[in-house]
């Protein structure tokens, strides 16, 4: 993900403002409608909208109103759900949410109380599910931190332009513990831990089995051993495992020498 100059320089340039307002906010306890005007300035400052054509509080749901919404060139881009600075975010919040979201049809969701930013993505299925992207503390983030950039970058206008969401997200589908978890235990990695032991322990007995418990059992937390994620991500591997085969063969084949039909067809002397 790279993050152009420009955006770091605005981010750096004002971010600590913000960072003192919101802090203040919550220690007032201002109303939501206030914290809906600082998460527009934030947007406008900070994340490089147009507050008056891209940000919209319109836009209405169920014979309800959304704080904000995004909107670029007449499509909206992400939904904000708003909480007073002094409410903590909680499951209720997340569900009002996350149904406006699925009203519109809208995958990307932001719930923010301007100072817990939280990003969510729905997956639109049988039933319907969502998942939290990412998340930071407006008051807590060190723009100077690249883990931090990106977290910011993500809402960013230009973020937007760049596909970041999508970016980020795929990124994290396919590098989290689940899979590197699933690579752990998989015979060649098994093999590979093995082949080290023995070399440091070389009169020791170890079994290949033997180490694949000790990791299912008593290495790996439970959590990406056993589960719904699990399967799904043992799915992934097994799909991407068969795809690489069927490429490799398909290489061997391009590169075996061509069969002379002639020398097939012609009788030997």
């Amino acid at each position: 993900m790279k993050i152009p100059k420009k955006v770091i320089d605005r981010l750096t340039a004002n971010i600590k403002t913000f960072q003192a307002v919101a802090q203040s906010h919550r220690e007032r306890d201002v109303s939501e409608a206030d914290t809906v005007t600082l998460i527009k300035d934030v947007m406008a400052v900070c994340f490089g909208y147009d507050k008056y054509t891209e940000l919209t509080s319109e836009q209405q749901i169920k014979g309800t109103y959304c704080d904000l919404a995004v909107k670029i060139e007449g499509k909206i881009k992400y939904l904000i759900e708003v909480k007073a600075a002094g409410v903590n975010l909680n499951e209720s919040h997340l569900r009002q949410a996350i149904n406006y979201g699925v009203t519109q049809g809208i995958e990307w969701i932001v719930l923010t109380n301007s100072i817990e930013w939280r990003l969510y993505r729905i997956k639109f299925g049988q039933p319907v599910e969502h998942e939290e992207i990412s998340s930071f503390s407006l008051v807590n983030i060190n723009i100077r931190n690249e883990e931090d950039q990106k977290k910011v970058f993500l809402l960013c206008r230009e973020g937007l332009s760049s596909d970041a969401m999508d970016e980020y997200h795929q990124h994290m589908q396919i590098f989290n513990k689940f899979t590197v978890a699933q690579v752990i235990i998989t015979d060649p990695v098994v093999s590979a831990i093995r082949k080290e032991l023995k070399r440091l322990f070389p009169d020791v007995k170890i079994d290949h089995e033997h180490i694949s418990d000790i990791l299912s059992n008593d290495v790996l937390k439970r959590e990406v051993i056993e589960g719904d994620k699990v399967k799904e991500t043992q799915q992934k591997i097994k799909r991407i495992n068969a795809k690489l085969e069927k490429l490799s063969e398909k290489k061997k084949v391009q590169e075996s020498p061509e069969v002379s039909t002639e020398a097939i067809e012609s009788p030997s002397a």
